[in-house]
């Protein structure tokens, strides 16, 4: 059997089976065959995608997922490019939905888009009002609509609280994530004390620029930061709403970035540095002073480790499984991580859960990524679990069209 047919599952001495779905190969006593089926829940002609892996597409209900959908998806957008944000009913064959278009967009990243709170009724996205970025909130069923005075980067789980950055900037520094469809300003600034992370509730909208690019470069300042362009990336709050995370990320000309990890309170007080080694990626909050993260370690080099943020506390996890960067994510119930690969020698992209009491990694399967999807315009995965921790899905291009994937994995995590 080739290694394309086999599906791993690793990290167990005597790798025990699940369940009966998962039954050993004969032969094989320390692998099992796990190739759970990806359902597309979108089609062609057009593409599909969700965006990241840190937002929840499907509504309380289980019913409705979210999706955006696209003409092209072989170049970066133009200004005036829009995109047409939609649901899928996936008891109605899984019928899309459009709702509304924007223009305010990437393809790593997408618009945002997410339901509000709890996943009831209303979903957030972004969008323009004329020239000036904004966020849309909307009842995708009804069609009402308000609108928010600044873009949303993350919101807090129970929708109440919104942290921002400047796409435009971002679009320029790390093509892929930020906007196109507004122009970017104080783009001749290495570090403008005009820029960097907002803050505002929902019910009362008044953004409060609560972090500055100039704050962060003079922050522990060295040589490193000479004459580099600064920016910020990847804002994410603690279960609780108490801290937010984000990168803070600087570069000389067209040198590779380097990277700190901070977290502060929502109204920018009690800013902490963490991880000052040049290199964190990927990451999730475990719980309200626990991080997940792919970052290079003082002493074990690259890997995925948890970092508490009130002590500073590094401890590595999974190292002999979990040995290249992915998209991270806690399973509702923080028992399971969701992760996925970058495409390997073969261009395949694995899919994979990992259980952090036993140590074992299972290997769901593994998708085809056409070298046409490279650089800005690559279609990761992004795996993204459901409300109830049973399915996971992912934007996938193997078909070779850009669609959503929905895989259920109850057998594994129980339930």
């Amino acid at each position: 059997m080739s290694h394309l047919d086999r599906r791993q599952f690793l990290g167990g001495a005597a790798a025990a089976v699940a369940a009966p779905a998962l039954a050993q190969l004969p032969g094989e006593p320390k692998l099992a065959p796990i190739r759970l089926p990806a359902r597309a829940v979108t089609r062609g002609p057009k593409h599909h995608w969700f965006g990241y892996y840190d937002k929840c597409p499907w509504d309380k209900s289980g019913r409705y997922l979210l999706a955006m959908e696209n003409d092209y998806c072989d170049h970066q957008p133009k200004a005036a490019d829009a995109i047409t944000l939609g649901f899928v009913d996936l008891q109605k064959k899984d019928e899309y939905t459009p709702f509304t278009k924007t223009t305010a967009w990437s393809w790593q990243q997408g618009t945002m888009l997410q339901w509000l709170g709890a996943g009831e009724s209303e979903v957030v996205f972004n969008s323009l009002d004329g020239k000036e970025p904004v966020a849309v909130v909307q009842n995708p069923f009804t069609g009402k609509t308000r609108t928010l005075p600044m873009p949303v980067y993350a919101l807090s789980g129970d929708g109440k609280q919104a942290v921002t950055l400047d796409f435009a900037r971002l679009h320029r520094l790390r093509p892929g994530y930020g906007y196109a469809s507004y122009a970017e300003p104080h783009a001749d600034e290495l570090a403008p004390d005009k820029l960097g992370i907002w803050h505002f509730t929902l019910e009362s909208p008044k953004p409060k620029r609560v972090v500055t690019l100039k704050q962060l470069a003079e922050h522990k300042p060295d040589a490193r930061f000479r004459g580099a362009m600064h920016w910020v990336n990847h804002l994410q709050f603690n279960p609780g709403g108490s801290r937010f995370v984000f990168l803070h990320r600087w570069r000389i000309g067209g040198k590779p970035w380097s990277t700190r990890l901070f977290t502060a309170k929502p109204d920018g007080s009690d800013l902490r540095l963490h991880l000052d080694t040049g290199m964190v990626s990927h990451f999730d909050w475990r719980d309200d002073r626990t991080i997940l993260a792919w970052v290079k370690t003082p002493k074990a080099g690259n890997a995925f480790a948890l970092i508490d943020v009130a002590t500073d506390k590094l401890d590595t996890i999974g190292t002999a499984v979990l040995t290249k960067d992915g998209h991270c994510s806690y399973s509702p119930d923080r028992k399971w991580i969701l992760n996925d690969t970058y495409p390997d020698k073969d261009r395949l992209q694995w899919l994979m859960l990992f259980d952090p009491k036993t140590g074992r990694r299972y290997d769901l399967n593994q998708f085809h990524s056409p070298k046409t999807f490279t650089g800005p315009t690559r279609c990761d995965l992004h795996p993204r679990w459901s409300r109830d921790g049973k399915q996971v899905c992912f934007d996938g291009c193997h078909d070779p069209q850009r669609q959503v994937y929905v895989v259920d994995v109850s057998d594994i995590v129980g339930g």
